[in-house]
């Protein structure tokens, strides 16, 4: 819940690096919590409001962190975009989130890894 948390306070910070652990973990927490409001939304009969709710909210953290993930790679924040390819676009883009994290800095800063090992 912390790396959930870390990003929705660092939720317009688009320069930097975001660790696999990080982005992976905020993910994990982000589809749980869609799946309980989609339950809760089914049981009161309610039309996509909570989770519409929920997505516009966490709309800018969730491209902050995917961005923040692509610096950790090496790659530009705009090879988000890729995903808006049909199919190929989306299996490209978890090959690159799923990538290590480049050993040394970068031109987007220090490497989260190490940084956080100290």
């Amino acid at each position: 819940m912390q790396w959930y948390l870390n990003v929705l306070k660092n939720y317009t910070g688009f320069s930097g690096r975001a660790r696999r652990k990080e982005y992976w973990m905020f993910f994990l927490v982000n589809a749980i919590i869609s799946i309980v409001l989609s339950i809760l939304q089914s049981v009161a009969d309610l039309n996509n409001l909570l989770t519409g709710l929920y997505s516009l909210a966490v709309l800018l953290p969730s491209i902050a962190v995917g961005i923040r993930r692509l610096h950790d790679t090496g790659r530009s924040g705009w090879w988000l975009l890729i995903a808006l390819i049909p199919i190929v676009g989306g299996i490209i883009l978890l090959v690159f989130t799923c990538q290590d994290s480049q050993e040394n800095e970068n031109q987007y800063g220090p490497n989260p890894k190490k940084s956080s090992l100290i």
